[in-house]
Formats: C-alpha cells, structure tokens, sequence
C-alpha cells in the first residue's frame, strides 16, 4: 500500500518540527547524484533561512500542515492548566523540554511554554530557562500568528495574556 505523500503548495504555511512555522516559497527540480529530485523550498523569516525538502521525505521528516482550529484550541487550552513541574534534575527537564518543543507537536510546546512561564510576582528564571521559554512561546505564536493572520508580536501577547490570567489562580495554590 503507497503512502499518500502530503502536498503542499507554493504559498502554503508548514510546520517543519526543528524550525517552526515557514512558507513553501518554491517547488524546484534538481537532478542530485544523477537523480531528479523535486523540493520543497521552505523560507524561515525569522531565522533568515532557506530549507529544501524532498517532496518525497516531507512526510518522514515530520513536515505538516498549520495545526486545525480543534488542535490550536487545545494548545491554548493547555496554557490554562495548571503548570507541571518535576522535581528532576533540570538537565534532564531541558532536555524533555526541547524534545517538546522539536517535536513540532503544538500541544506539547505549549505545555513546555505553561510549565516554565513565570508572572511577574514568581521567582526569577534562570537564564536557560528562560531561554527554552522563549524558544517555545515563540514557535506557539508564530503557528498562532499564521493561523490567525496576525503578526508574531500580536499573537505572542494573546499567548502572555491567556498565561497571566492563568497563573493567579495556581500561585494561591502554592500559599494557601
């Protein structure tokens, strides 16, 4: 039985699971060791950068789609929850942190941005914290902004938002 290879077409937005949210600029033909190949030519604005994807190893690399509005709703939803954090070693939180966050999967990035997300009356973050923090909330809004056709700056805002008024009602938890 064949895969069904997914398609993608010149202007569509994808998620590419180790860089976020580009934009199929390009389909190309490109003879490789005697081979034709076709690509994909994804453009990353926010990191400069251009990616060539064989159209037959975009499924394989994790490449898909922007998320549905059910999929989007639920991440937003997560940013909700009560932010959970383990008591392990913080070299292995980061490491299941950018597992999450690479794994392209919109859920997953925004558990990583709920878990480490700190309101202005919380503790500081260390700096690799906050790092990984900002690499999460930044990859959730720019599939956010892209669905919702807004810019990143926007979309990152509703993100800060739905987090602030989350985090009241978890950090009475801690005091009570």
């Amino acid at each position: 039985m064949a895969a069904k290879a997914l398609s993608f077409d010149v202007g569509d937005y994808v998620v590419y699971p180790k860089h976020g949210v580009g934009r199929v600029v390009e389909l190309q033909s490109q003879e490789i060791a005697g081979m034709e190949l076709e690509l994909y030519v994804l453009r990353f604005e926010k990191e400069r950068m251009t990616l060539r994807v064989p159209t037959n190893k975009a499924e394989s690399v994790g490449m898909r789609k922007l998320s549905s509005d059910k999929t989007l709703g639920e991440a937003l939803d997560t940013l909700k929850g009560k932010p959970r954090v383990k008591r392990t070693m913080w070299s292995r939180r980061a490491q299941e942190y950018e597992a999450k966050i690479n794994s392209g999967d919109l859920v997953s990035i925004a558990e990583v941005t709920r878990d480490l997300f700190r309101a202005d009356d919380q503790p500081e973050q260390s700096y690799s914290e906050r790092q990984i923090f900002e690499a999460a909330s930044s990859r959730l809004a720019r599939e956010l902004a892209a669905m919702e056709e807004v810019d990143e700056p926007r979309a990152l805002v509703k993100i800060l938002e739905i987090l602030n008024e989350a985090a009241p009602k978890y950090n009475r938890e801690k005091v009570d």
